[in-house]
């Protein structure tokens, strides 16, 4: 009657395994470590950087435990904090000479203590929030006005041309605020003009009105079009603030979207305001020009003097290449840029789409420099580099634009990434900025780990205390609940918060519930006179209905948080939901083993250790164990 399966022990056993394995890295600390990371958009960090960041700790006398290349990035790992501040400036003078013009960006950082075979299983602790580690928060206003004046802008110029294709006469195009006017002569002409912009921008709206002899046309973007601009503004900006941070190499940085043109920043772990504002605030924009591929040109890249209206750059490789000072198109002009593919040499290619005015323009550029090479620049704090120089083949119409030249698939994803958030869609100000120190984060995390211990340790008395041997299941269930809450948010790589913490102080709280259901229920069928093995059996089966009712209608106000909360309520929520799936699992599942397992196998079992089971009726309470 009492009794599992193999099955279900062989899953109970896998399912701690895994909790234990996945529970452990949290458990090792962190060790103080120097981070190397790109400090420009075209410079690499590989294994010749990883070398001289070796012969630059050997040259200062500083032991590392180990320095390896991860993730596009250099961690070296030290004992001691000393080690740590002695390394950084070692490495700095190495590789970073020029202090104007930083080549890579050096960082103090903390990393795991892990064994490496626990990184081979992938097991990693959880981030810690910036409540909990420390850190630095700023709050960036984005300027929507900026934004749909600059489409408002780019349309101006698109206007002109597409009146001058479609040979229709017009008095003069201006922008005034968030409009376009349009002075046409006639009647004719101005339905002609609505008749084209109806056609080719259905996001406008159009309002026309007589002034004098002529005919005045307002062009706007619908309401609903200026939204969308709104929101590719915030979206933009958002992917590039993530690019930029990532070369700061703060772990789990917190972006995200606060009401409709707003943007928060959280980054754990970094206490340098001056340098967190310097990577936020840095501007990347895309230049498009030709190559000067003339005898002085040519020249000029061995050394000599470089011709007039020309500039010298460095390409990837560092190789210095001569382009002309006229920029045939900027990052205004491009909307998107996806890797992919090329379908003939299967080669890694970068598509690029154009807007209007940028594919009329690109067009007649490739059509009268066929067999010329074209470079792509991208400038950073003022300072350009050639992202790749291709070939102009033939004629490329249409806005969409390929870009080959030897990339890697990793090259072709890094260069469309900074293609398409290379730069901010709109200004931005920091209109709030808090500094949150580390030791005020370990005081957060000593409060929350003694609130949670406490909590459970008060708790499994109680139940040890009122239910006996069953109390004892229950705790141990408990104790399980917690490892497979911990192990599960290890796993999806969660960021624990101080929120995080109260949610699973709070877990563990609702997950004694489920136990105190299974183990009244079973006082109840001893006090109606059942068997102990009868008694055992119909408690977990009949409260069962009622745990799963109670935990999901828990379970759907946490989703209710989870959808529609944000920052600390959504850390909240998600501890809450998964504490919530993981009581269900050890309160019933886990803990039904261990009776099954000290029960079970009992035939002729006349008591069990569950407390005093009172019987009303016959005034007397017998003591069950």
């Amino acid at each position: 009657m009492n009794r599992y399966p193999v099955w279900k022990y062989a899953i109970i056993v896998i399912a701690l395994l895994l909790g234990v394995v996945y529970t452990l890295p949290n458990f090792f600390g962190e060790a103080p470590a120097v981070q190397v990371s790109s400090g420009k958009a075209t410079i690499k960090v590989d294994t010749g950087t990883l070398q001289k960041v070796e012969d630059a700790l050997k040259a200062a006398g500083v032991s590392p435990q180990s320095v390896a290349l991860e993730g596009g990035s250099i961690r070296a790992r030290f004992d001691s904090t000393d080690n740590q501040l002695k390394a950084k400036d070692a490495v700095q003078k190495a590789l970073i000479p020029d202090a104007a013009d930083p080549q890579f960006v050096v960082a103090l950082n903390l990393v795991s203590r892990s064994p490496e075979w626990l990184g081979a299983l992938h097991a990693a602790p959880m981030y810690l929030g910036l409540d909990l580690r420390g850190g630095v928060h700023f709050m960036l206003q984005v300027d929507m006005q900026a934004a749909l004046t600059q489409r408002v802008e780019s349309l101006t110029g698109d206007l002109r041309s597409l009146l001058r294709e479609k040979d229709i006469r017009h008095g003069g195009i201006s922008r005034n605020g968030q409009t376009v006017e349009i002075r046409l002569r006639d009647a004719q002409q101005l339905e002609a003009t609505k008749r084209v912009l109806s056609a080719q921008f259905p996001d406008l709206q159009t309002q026309d009105a007589a002034d004098g002899a002529e005919f005045r046309l307002t062009v706007s973007n619908k309401p609903e079009a200026a939204r969308k601009v709104q929101e590719q503004a915030l979206k933009q900006n958002i992917t590039t603030l993530h690019n930029r941070i990532n070369e700061l190499g703060v772990a789990e940085p917190v972006i995200q979207q606060q009401g409709l043109d707003r943007i928060v920043v959280q980054l754990p772990g970094v206490q340098d305001t001056a340098k967190a504002k310097d990577i936020l605030g840095r501007t990347a924009t895309l230049e498009v020009r030709m190559v000067d591929e003339s005898t002085e040109a040519r020249a000029a890249e061995q050394g000599g003097i470089v011709p007039f209206g020309a500039e010298r750059y460095l390409e990837r490789e560092g190789r210095p290449l001569i382009v002309k000072k006229q920029v045939v198109l900027t990052g205004d002009n491009l909307t998107d840029a996806q890797p992919g593919f090329d379908n003939q040499t299967q080669e890694p290619v970068v598509n690029l789409t154009l807007d209007a005015k940028g594919a009329r323009i690109f067009k007649d550029v490739t059509r009268e420099n066929v067999g010329k090479r074209m470079a792509i620049l991208l400038f950073e704090k003022g300072k350009g580099e050639v992202v790749t120089a291709p070939v102009i083949r033939s004629e490329i119409g249409g806005g969409r634009v390929q870009i080959s030249g030897r990339m890697t698939t990793a090259e072709a994803n890094d260069t469309a990434l900074l293609l398409r958030a290379g730069s901010l869609a709109a200004p931005m100000e920091i209109i709030e900025e808090r500094t949150i120190g580390p030791s005020l984060g370990a005081e957060n995390i000593a409060k929350g780990f003694n609130s949670v211990t406490w909590g459970f340790l008060v708790i499994v008395a109680f139940m040890c205390l009122y239910y006996a041997m069953f109390g004892l299941v229950s705790g141990i269930a408990l104790a399980v609940n917690l490892l497979f809450l911990v192990a599960i948010l290890s796993m999806l790589q969660a960021t624990l918060t101080l929120p995080g913490m109260a949610a699973m102080a709070l877990a563990l709280g609702m997950a004694i519930d489920s136990n105190v259901l299974i183990n009244e229920r079973v006082r109840e069928e001893l006090r109606n006179g059942a068997s102990p093995q009868a008694a055992i059996h119909a408690g977990y089966d009949r409260a069962w209905a009622t745990i799963f009712d109670s935990n999901i209608t828990t379970l759907i106000a946490g989703v209710a948080l989870l959808a529609f909360g944000s920052g600390p309520v959504r850390g909240f929520a998600v501890v809450h939901c998964i504490g919530i799936l993981t009581s269900m699992f050890s309160a019933v599942f886990f803990s039904r083993g261990l009776v099954n397992l000290w029960y079970g196998s009992k035939k002729k079992l006349k008591s069990v250790s569950i407390g005093t089971v009172w019987r009303p009726e016959a005034g007397t309470a017998v003591k069950a164990d």
